[in-house]
């Protein structure tokens, strides 16, 4: 359920990758011996990259402290504070493929998703919205094919007492463009708002997700997504997986 961290990447702040193939790290790692590269078994040593990219680059996890330098009052955590458990167990997939390119997911909206499901929200649930933009990864229009999850949606989400979000899209508001739009038509809380939302209420957002399509069924599975540590940070890279049991026959 992860998109890669590459070169050329369809968003704002792409990675760079620097790839070493197994000659050049027989040179690096025979420098660092200070040993003949090619005392190596055929001259190839270990091959590696060098990658230098942000931490909200690729498939990542959003921590609170991301939104704001406090939320429900207290300090807000960073990445390496958040509780794995928020990021691991039941999963559930809403289907908003229907919504229109910028439109605004409204709490309506997420309660008809799970009444479609027939499902109810409980607080250890990871809730996933679908929206489709994944399939435009590696093109221009990546970033404007996605709907966004307004903050009355948010707010209903988290007022079951969840804990993550995901969606397989560049943000989980709705696209730069369009709020940049409303914002100077006089809506003074169109920029990022369920991010902010996370000032009052506590949560993580894990951003870039794909194939959520791909899951047999919107409920049922395992949703993981555990960030990589990285020290005081607002987000982490993360591999999204959803484990699905199979019986055996």
């Amino acid at each position: 359920m992860s998109l890669p961290l590459e070169n050329y990447a369809t968003e704002p702040y792409p990675p760079t990758i620097t790839y070493f193939d197994h000659r050049a790290g027989a040179r690096r790692l025979g420098g660092l011996a200070n040993v003949d590269p090619q005392d190596f078994p055929q001259g190839l040593a270990l091959a590696s990259e060098m990658v230098t990219t942000g931490a909200h680059s690729g498939t990542h996890v959003d921590a609170p402290w991301h939104y704001g330098p406090e939320s429900e009052g207290r300090a807000a955590r960073t990445i390496d504070e958040v509780p794995l458990e928020w990021l691991y167990g039941p999963g559930v997939v809403l289907d908003m493929v229907h919504k229109e390119p910028g439109s605004e997911i409204t709490a309506d909206d997420v309660r008809v998703a799970l009444d479609r499901i027939d499902h109810e929200l409980k607080p250890e649930d990871k809730v996933l919205i679908r929206t489709g933009a994944d399939r435009y990864w590696g093109s221009s229009s990546y970033l404007p094919m996605q709907s966004g999850l307004g903050v009355e949606a948010t707010a209903f989400i988290l007022e079951r007492g969840v804990k993550a979000i995901g969606i397989d899209a560049w943000g989980l508001d709705r696209p730069v463009t369009k709020m940049a739009e409303a914002y100077a038509k006089g809506d003074k809380t169109a920029l990022w708002p369920s991010h902010f939302y996370g000032r009052t209420k506590e949560y993580v957002q894990v951003e870039k997700l794909a194939n959520l399509d791909q899951i047999p069924a919107p409920v049922g599975f395992t949703f993981s997504a555990l960030p990589v540590k990285i020290d005081r940070a607002s987000g982490g890279w993360c591999r999204a997986v959803a484990i699905v049991e199979q019986e055996v026959e």
